[in-house]
C-alpha cells in the first residue's frame, strides 16, 4: 500500500493567529507534526498549505510543502488539491490527513488509522478513544462515535455527533479527527454536496456515511493534544519540554 501523509495548515485561525508557525521549543508547530509523520514511517510527508510562510518554514527544516488554493473550505479539499498535484498519475493508494495542530502526537498513532484499510470493504479509516471524563460525555465539542464493535479495538461507525450518544450502559468514544483515505474514496467525497446532517451537526464526516461511505475507527488509548487556543499552546510546550529535559 502507497501512503501519502498530507498535513493541511493554513495561517487564518481566528483563536490562534498564525497558528502553525507558533514556537514549540524553539521550532514551529507545524514542524513537529511534519516530524512526527515522518518517525510513523507509513511514507512520503507533505505539508499542503496556501501559505508562503508555512511553505518557507517547511523547506528551511527540510520538509516538503506543495501550494494549494486559499479558497478552500475544508481539509479535505485542500488533500484532494495537493494529492492531484503531487501525484497527478494516480500511483498513490491511501492518503492520511493528519491535521497540523497536533504537536505531541505518538507516531503509532498515526500509524492506527490505518489499520481499519486492512480490509477492503472500508472507504475511511479514522480513530477513538474511550471516554473516561465525565464532563466530555455531555460536551458538545467532543465528538462522539455512534459504532458496532467488529473486535476488541475497533468499531464500524454508523454515525458521528456532539451529542451524548448512544444511550444507555457501555462506553462513549471521543473521535479523532485523523483519516486514512482510499484515494477513490477521496475523490468521490470532495465531489459531493454538503450533506444535510454534516451542515446540521458541522461535522464533515456525516457527508461521507450519507453518501454510503464505510468509516471504521481503530480505538486508540489517549487523545492526541490538540492546540486550538493559547492554553493549549501553552501545554503542548510544557509536554514537549518536559519529553526533551
Amino acid at each position: 500500500m502507497s501512503v501519502l501523509i498530507l498535513i493541511p495548515a493554513r495561517m487564518a485561525s481566528t483563536r490562534l493567529p498564525g497558528k502553525p508557525l507558533a514556537d514549540i521549543g524553539g521550532r514551529p508547530m507545524i514542524i513537529h507534526v511534519a516530524e512526527r509523520a515522518r518517525r510513523s514511517g507509513l511514507g512520503r510527508v507533505v505539508i499542503a498549505t496556501d501559505s508562503a510562510e508555512i511553505a518557507d518554514a517547511a523547506h528551511a527544516y527540510g520538509h516538503e510543502a506543495v501550494m494549494t488554493d486559499a479558497k478552500h473550505q475544508s481539509g479535505s479539499d485542500r488533500v484532494f488539491e495537493a494529492l492531484q498535484t503531487l501525484d497527478p498519475e494516480g500511483h498513490i493508494e491511501t492518503v492520511l490527513n493528519l491535521q497540523g495542530d497536533l504537536p505531541t502526537i505518538d507516531p503509532a498513532v498515526i500509524q492506527a488509522a490505518l489499520a481499519p484499510l486492512e480490509d477492503p470493504a472500508v472507504d475511511i479509516g479514522t480513530l477513538g478513544v474511550a471516554i473516561v471524563d465525565e464532563a466530555e460525555k455531555t460536551a458538545p465539542s467532543v465528538v462522539k462515535i455512534v459504532g458496532s464493535p467488529l473486535n476488541e479495538t475497533r468499531l464500524r461507525t454508523l454515525y458521528f455527533t456532539r451529542a451524548t450518544a448512544p444511550w444507555g450502559e457501555g462506553p462513549l468514544y471521543h473521535h479523532v479527527g485523523i483519516y486514512a483515505w482510499r484515494r477513490a474514496a477521496l475523490a468521490r467525497f470532495v465531489s459531493l454536496e454538503q450533506s444535510t446532517l454534516e451542515k446540521r451537526e458541522s461535522l464533515e464526516q456525516l457527508r461521507a456515511l450519507e453518501a454510503g461511505m464505510r468509516i471504521d475507527a481503530e480505538i486508540v488509548n489517549s487523545v492526541p493534544l490538540g492546540v486550538d487556543t493559547p492554553e493549549d499552546l501553552e501545554r503542548a510546550r510544557a509536554l514537549i519540554e518536559s519529553r526533551n529535559s
